[in-house]
């Protein structure tokens, strides 16, 4: 469909192609078949660890209630990135159609957010073991939990919306060659031939809100549980309360370390290969929930012999 404005004739685009690492071609050969194993560890590990809680009478609290919402986001999250980013290596199938690239935008922000927002309230998990022990059973409990997951599901479903719904009303008249491996807004929006302040006003700010805010508390938990565990005395209680929630720890240095190493790409974008942040944004889908599931199941004992005991039932 064309258009004319002020004599210059437009046309207006119905798909968009995704540019994935046209300059390296290289990089998607030897990128495809890691990618491809990390997928299937991704929806392996944490498939088990769904059946695992689902089925272990022993693993029905509200510590593995939130750890099963995790992986259920991360599943969501792999679903949505990664069949697409391999059938562009695979096939070089780039074309994505408008309703299928916002959906994908927008899932990539909700669940994105909303996996912040759940180690947000495993950090409260973890402060109220730590440093409130004798009340943990009256505070930790099935309804704070669903209170707090409707909560993470609402905030994030309302304050992301906005983002998909502010890019498909910008009017896309020319180039539709999308220079990412996904539908990230940014490299979307700027295909406009609209003004797309508001977009990159509103993406910063939700950014900002959503992430900024849950990684302070997850600091400030963690600030109050170090304070707490140098105070104990009782021998090896120090070892024993670290051990609690150092899984958790280490699933939030997964999460945080590659977007904090993506927002410093696209800051020092000029320096970097324009290549490095598409890199980093895609495993930043698919890394951290291949690992998290195996972290667990390595250093929780309920979750190993969990998975040993229905291993044993199934042979």
């Amino acid at each position: 469909m064309t258009t004319q404005q002020n004599g210059t004739v437009f046309v207006e685009i119905s798909d968009f192609l995704l540019n994935c690492f046209v300059r390296s071609p290289s990089w998607q050969i030897w990128l495809s078949l890691p990618l491809s194993l990390l997928f299937l560890l991704a929806m392996g590990a944490n498939a088990i660890l769904l059946i695992t809680i689902r089925l272990e009478a022993s693993l029905h609290e509200p510590m593995y209630y939130l750890l099963s919402f995790l992986s259920m986001l991360d599943i969501v999250l792999c679903l949505t990135v990664i069949p697409k980013v391999l059938a562009i290596f695979w096939f070089d199938l780039r074309s994505i159609s408008f309703s299928a690239c916002f959906l994908q935008m927008y899932i990539m922000n909700c669940f994105l957010a909303m996996e912040s927002g759940i180690f947000m309230i495993m950090a409260y998990d973890r402060y109220v073991a730590i440093c409130h022990p004798l009340r943990y059973p009256s505070i930790i409990t099935d309804r704070f939990v669903i209170k707090a997951a409707i909560f993470a599901l609402a905030r994030n479903v309302l304050m992301t919306l906005p983002i998909p719904i502010l890019s498909a009303r910008l009017y896309y008249c020319g180039e539709n060659i999308i220079e990412n491996c996904i539908c990230a807004n940014m490299s979307v929006s700027r295909l406009s031939c609209d003004d797309v302040t508001i977009n990159r006003i509103y993406q910063f700010a939700a950014g900002w809100t959503l992430l900024g805010s849950d990684l302070i508390l997850i600091f400030l938990s963690y600030t109050l549980i170090l304070r707490a565990v140098l105070r104990l005395k009782a021998e090896g209680a120090m070892t024993k309360a670290l051990s609690t929630c150092g899984s958790h720890f280490i699933l939030i240095l997964f999460f945080s370390t590659i977007l904090l190493v993506f927002i410093l790409t696209h800051v020092a974008k000029k320096k970097v290969s324009p290549e490095i942040p598409i890199l980093l944004n895609v495993l930043h889908h698919v890394i951290p929930a291949a690992l998290n599931p195996i972290v667990y199941g390595v250093r929780t004992q309920e979750i190993k012999q969990g998975i040993q005991r229905l291993l044993k039932k199934g042979w």
